[in-house]
């Protein structure tokens, strides 16, 4: 990361008893990301939370 930004490529999903996806955080790393999924996937709870690696996508030539 030379321009000084900061990578948060793993992200957290939640699905929803109707099947309703949607992103609840970003990461910079998996153990962070997969911390946070088991927190919120507890006993008792009916949403399902996994994590993803966000790929980028290629870049193409400049306009």
């Amino acid at each position: 990361m030379n321009d000084g930004t900061v990578t948060l490529p793993w992200l957290v999903f939640r699905q929803d008893d109707n099947g309703n996806r949607y992103r609840v955080g970003r990461y910079a790393t998996r153990a962070e990301a997969q911390r946070i999924a088991d927190t919120l996937d507890g006993p008792g709870r009916e949403q399902l939370y996994w994590v993803e690696k966000l790929t980028p996508k290629p870049s193409g030539p400049a306009d």
